[in-house]
């Protein structure tokens, strides 16, 4: 960087891109990287899902981190939101779980009913 200008002219293009990631996401997955979710295994989740969503090209979706989500005991834990859809929390994931609903969720829109709080619930 040798001026400024040159500086403000590389956060224009970082805000361009920002601007054009956030009108152009209609998925958002969620990770909770909380202690618990850390120390339940979510790092190695996270990355699976950051692999497989940019192995895939998906550049509609967005990949977060959170705090504690609350059900500790269930960590690690991933949420999608989908436009116009109601929110899916998956929980007791590892990566090969994490890659089966990025291929199964995010690609082909069918929730992965088996790793859902609901069918933990149930059990």
């Amino acid at each position: 960087m040798k001026s400024l200008e040159e500086l403000k002219k590389i956060r224009e293009e970082a805000l361009e891109k920002i601007d054009l990631r956030t009108q152009e996401s209609t998925t958002r997955i969620v990770v909770g990287m909380a202690t618990c979710g850390i120390s339940a295994g979510a790092r190695p989740v996270l990355m699976a899902i950051i692999e497989e969503v940019n192995k895939r090209n998906l550049n509609e979706v967005t990949i977060t981190q959170t705090g504690c989500i609350g059900v500790c005991r269930l960590e690690p834990i991933v949420e999608v939101y989908r436009k116009g859809e109601e929110k899916v929390t998956y929980v007791n994931m590892d990566a090969e779980k994490a890659k089966k609903v990025v291929a199964e969720h995010i690609v082909n829109g069918r929730v992965v009913s088996e790793y859902t709080i609901g069918a933990q619930e149930n059990i």
